[in-house]
């Protein structure tokens, strides 16, 4: 009776690890909207790198196409979304761009983690360094 008890607990304990809130998963490339926003014909890859980070897909056959990648999935079991944006390049500059991403999880993340203290604190620009 008292090993049933236990193995009851366990189970009861273990299943509750997730059931009331299931934080989402998000890896590759989380790009901020206003870097989106700041993209231009034209413009070459040094700035272009500058503004969004390094692309998570670079294909060395294909060296003017750029691909940042971003998957969100909630949970364990959750379905995977996937969106997927490409830069295209002419000539060393930018030509176009489509696709999609995550415009406000990157800011929405940025709020959450600024409560935990895992990012950095902005410093006042008042006075010197």
């Amino acid at each position: 009776m008292r090993k049933l008890l236990a193995l009851v607990l366990v189970i009861v304990f273990a299943s509750g690890c997730g059931v009331l809130y299931r934080q989402p998963i998000y890896q590759g490339n989380l790009l901020d909207k206003a870097a989106v926003d700041q993209l231009q014909e034209g413009m070459d890859k040094r700035q272009v790198m500058t503004l969004l980070g390094t692309p998570s897909i670079r294909d060395p056959f294909h060296q003017d196409r750029w691909d940042y990648t971003a998957t969100r999935r909630t949970g364990r079991t959750g379905a995977t979304v996937v969106k997927n944006m490409t830069l295209y390049f002419e000539n060393g500059a930018l030509a176009k761009w489509d696709g999609e991403y995550f415009p406000e999880e990157d800011s929405e993340l940025a709020k959450t983690m600024a409560k935990f203290g895992n990012l950095a604190k902005e410093k006042d620009k008042k006075g010197g360094r």
